[in-house]
């Protein structure tokens, strides 16, 4: 475990943070950082998945405007992500640096992606218009209900906490409506729930969002 550097097809260099898991490899996850950046927590669920079977990386996405971002859970830090996150990067750039991440990872078997808050909604994109990815698992993204005229090109779950006052029910409920066929979890928890750093953190909600991410990876990255 440790950092990396991923090559863009731009040529940029992007910073990661990758795990490799001991003994034979299950597939590859690549891990969609929250507006915090690439921080402990973040490479705390890279590891998670190191250990669980699967090489892991998290692509440093801030990195294409503003190296070595890790923030932590105050409200200057959420006004400090959401600015770098929406309003200095321009997503098709960032979209193409996770088709990077996924190429990268490509090397260790077939790819899912799992990514939350900002990142929940950079895996339903991905999962939507990127290549090469066989699963992916949304956590609590902002933005998704509002995107449910995309159509995914791989099996996708998506979690949310019914108490999340970033993200209304009944949106969530109109995407469900638009993807009768998509497995969408619904949790008695608050937005951020599966950060063990967050006052908002739930451990048996994300316990088992965890279960059902890992059964989703284990079903289309090791066949």
């Amino acid at each position: 475990m440790g950092q990396i550097s991923i090559q863009g097809a731009d040529g940029f260099k992007l910073s990661a943070y990758e795990a490799i898991p001991q003994g034979d490899c299950r597939g590859a996850v690549v891990v969609i950082q929250e507006v915090f950046g690439v921080n402990s927590h973040i490479r705390s669920v890279v590891d998670g998945y190191a250990g669980d079977g699967f090489y892991a990386v998290a692509p440093a996405l801030f990195d294409r405007v503003e190296p070595g971002i890790e923030l932590g859970y105050e409200a200057s830090d959420v006004e400090r992500g959401v600015e770098l996150a929406f309003n200095r990067l321009q997503m098709p750039q960032t979209l193409a640096d996770i088709q990077s991440a996924i190429e990268h990872a490509a090397a260790y078997g077939k790819v899912g992606v799992v990514g939350y808050c900002y990142g929940g909604l950079l895996t339903w994109l991905a999962a939507c218009q990127l290549n090469n990815l066989h699963a992916a698992s949304s956590y609590y993204g902002g933005g998704v209900p509002e995107q449910a005229a995309m159509t995914p090109r791989c099996p996708v779950i998506l979690h949310f906490g019914e108490q999340d006052e970033y993200i209304p029910m009944d949106s969530v409920r109109k995407f469900m409506a638009a993807h009768p066929d998509l497995a969408v979890y619904l949790y008695d928890t608050d937005h951020g729930f599966n950060c063990d750093q967050r006052e908002s953190f739930d451990a048996g909600a994300a316990a088992l969002a965890r279960q059902r991410t890992l059964e989703l990876f284990a079903q289309h990255l090791s066949a």
